[in-house]
């Protein structure tokens, strides 16, 4: 009569190999994993900086508009007397000025 605890009487002994190929796939998901909580993470940060960006030129606007008593003509005039500054590579601002008393249309675009 056999011992019960023989090892002769297992259906499935897994090899070294099984253990390196289980090992490989378990690396991966979590590379996997950590690649799009740190694509994820970059995505909210731009949206953030755009968002910043949006509130940083109304801003300038309305303290353009306070102060001299009309609408700032152009972006460039805003860099210059406003100190707005932004990473123009990766945003485009369409500044639109509709006349010296009227709020002017502009739009950031993520490049």
């Amino acid at each position: 009569m056999a011992n019960r605890f023989d090892s002769d009487n297992h259906f499935f002994r897994p090899s070294e190999s099984f253990y390196r190929a289980v090992s490989a796939v378990i690396f991966v998901i979590i590379a996997i994993i950590f690649v799009a909580a740190v694509d994820y993470s970059g995505k909210s940060s731009i949206e953030k900086q755009q968002q910043s960006l949006e509130s940083a030129i109304a801003r300038d606007i309305v303290q353009c508009y306070a102060i001299e008593g009309a609408y700032p003509p152009n972006l460039e005039y805003m860099e210059d007397h406003y100190g707005l500054a932004y990473d123009k590579s990766t945003f485009f601002v369409d500044y639109q000025p509709v006349a010296a008393n009227l709020y002017p249309d502009y739009t950031v675009i993520l490049r």
